[in-house]
């Protein structure tokens, strides 16, 4: 073990003696951040236009702020992007992250030089959380390599402006910069593709021991090292390598197909960061769910996800949130984000001490029928029956068909790209959609009483939906395929890509 490995167990175990002050004060951390944040922006145009100033309770909170989505927010965010000072929190922001929505175009998530440091402490306290349980740290010796955004920032009325990802670059500890893979110029470049190329013949011949990046982008470079090795087995072109870190998806889904590449069952740390905060991460290998920041400059809220499109939904904080329920994630920052629905739907699985999971976005779900069927349900009914049938599936989407051909009843229709296909695919969409119906009584009902046809499956050609994010300018980074539509947008882009 080398000395760089040796000193991080001794620094594992004191930060994980901190981490116990957020396990089990939670609600107080709480408490006090949503005390310190309410202060510190009194005397901001927001806070002057909610009055901040005579809020002192969670309840006088709730009554003078509403809750916004970036939309509602977007008038405020403005200002700060034209580069008035004190609009949302004092002073200007550290950053503004550049990300895309579906429905905003181009948003500008705030960064303050508050905010800036707990997504960097979070990250690090990810993989020590790992080094306490475990007591591998060999990792720490070799090379890593983080598949991100451009670190190329641009400047807007002053504030640099970038890629999360690319943000945090300019952050890296100084002790792993040394062993930090790729290089700034590779890192640099654009086109999705010829990044990943250059990714490859940067790492093929190094000694890589930790890997991160989201699970489809980082199986497009297991792919392509494979294919330039003449085949192998990522294990035999990286044997030290020992920790994959993901997080922006899911990665059950792709679990099998990652484990089949790589050669065998890799630990991982799951991470949930997102530009508006770094909210949780998994630190334990043995207990399920990620640990919620509780001290991080944000204060939760909560809403009951079926309750979140009423007229006056149910809204809570930390310490009234039941086990097992899904909510709406709703965050006060330290960037100045106020009353903000960041459009994830969590679960908690743990109140001792708190940790999630991420259960689906709040707008990525099926009603077309009032089944309101959401993102956890459908990966949960297509993995356990993918296991089941030993089927390697690869990517997938679910759009409602409202309009099928005369005399058919509508259904769902699942396009789903298979690394390995079932032997019979009619048999497998049948027992899919059983698994559905066990996880969502609506759905079951719709099923029932004939107002639904069993879903259907359609098997989509090889590198569809890379295909598909290249035709839409969304190759690469942090973007991913929604698993689930209210609509046919997707849909009807794929139908060209069936087998």
């Amino acid at each position: 073990m080398g000395l760089k490995a040796a000193l991080s167990k001794v620094f594992a175990w004191y930060v994980n003696k901190q981490l116990n002050t957020i396990r089990y004060n939670a609600v107080a951390l709480q408490q006090k951040t949503f005390s310190n944040l309410v202060n510190d922006a009194k005397n901001t145009a927001f806070g002057k236009d909610h009055h901040f100033g005579e809020i002192t309770s969670y309840e006088d909170f709730k009554k003078n702020v509403p809750v916004r989505d970036y939309e509602e927010l977007r008038p405020y965010i403005e200002r700060v992007t034209h580069g008035e000072a004190d609009v949302l929190w004092p002073g200007k922001p550290a950053y503004l992250a550049k990300t895309s929505g579906t429905t905003s175009g181009v948003k500008y998530i705030p960064i303050s030089k508050e905010s800036m440091p707990e997504h960097i402490k979070a990250a690090r306290n990810a993989l020590l959380s790992y080094i306490h349980e475990t007591g591998n740290a060999d990792f720490v010796d070799g090379k890593m390599i983080f598949l991100q955004g451009s670190p190329v920032l641009d400047e807007k009325a002053g504030v640099s402006t970038g890629r999360l990802s690319g943000i945090v670059a300019h952050h890296v500890p100084a002790y792993l910069q040394k062993n930090r893979l790729p290089s700034y110029q590779t890192n640099c470049i654009d086109d999705w593709e010829e990044k990943v190329d250059a990714i490859v013949q940067e790492t093929v011949k190094e000694d890589m021991r930790l890997i991160s990046g989201i699970p489809p982008w980082c199986q497009m470079y297991f792919d392509r090292l494979s294919a330039v090795s003449g085949g192998k087995k990522i294990k035999d072109i990286f044997p030290n390598f020992k920790l994959y870190v993901h997080g922006g998806v899911n990665y059950e889904p792709y679990r099998a197909r990652m484990e089949e590449s790589i050669g065998f069952k890799i630990d991982s740390i799951e991470t949930y960061p997102a530009s508006e905060g770094f909210i949780a991460f998994q630190d334990s290998q043995k207990e399920k769910g990620l640990l919620l920041m509780v001290d991080a400059g944000i204060f939760y809220e909560f809403i009951p996800s079926d309750e979140y499109f009423n007229d006056t939904p149910t809204r809570i904080n930390l310490k009234d949130v039941e086990l097992d329920k899904n909510y709406a994630l709703i965050m006060n920052t330290s960037a100045g984000l106020w009353g903000y629905s960041l459009g994830d739907t969590v679960k908690f699985v743990s109140k001792n001490p708190y940790r999630i999971i991420v259960s689906g976005r709040i707008k990525h779900y099926i009603s077309a029928f009032g089944e309101h069927v959401i993102g956890e349900e459908v990966e949960q009914a297509l993995m356990s029956v993918a296991a089941e049938e030993d089927v390697d599936v690869i990517e997938f989407t679910v759009a409602p068909q409202v309009s099928p051909k005369a005399g058919e009843l509508p259904y769902h229709e699942w396009f789903i790209e298979f690394g390995k296909e079932p032997n019979d695919l009619a048999a497998f969409a049948l027992k899919v959609d059983k698994a559905l119906q066990q996880k969502n009584i609506y759905y079951f009902d719709l099923i029932e009483g004939n107002i639904l046809q069993p879903l259907i499956v359609r098997s989509l050609k090889k590198d569809t939906f890379i295909n598909y994010m290249r035709s839409q300018g969304k190759l690469g980074g942090q973007n991913k395929v929604p698993r689930l539509s209210n609509d046919r947008k997707i849909a009807d882009e794929l139908k060209f890509y069936i087998v």
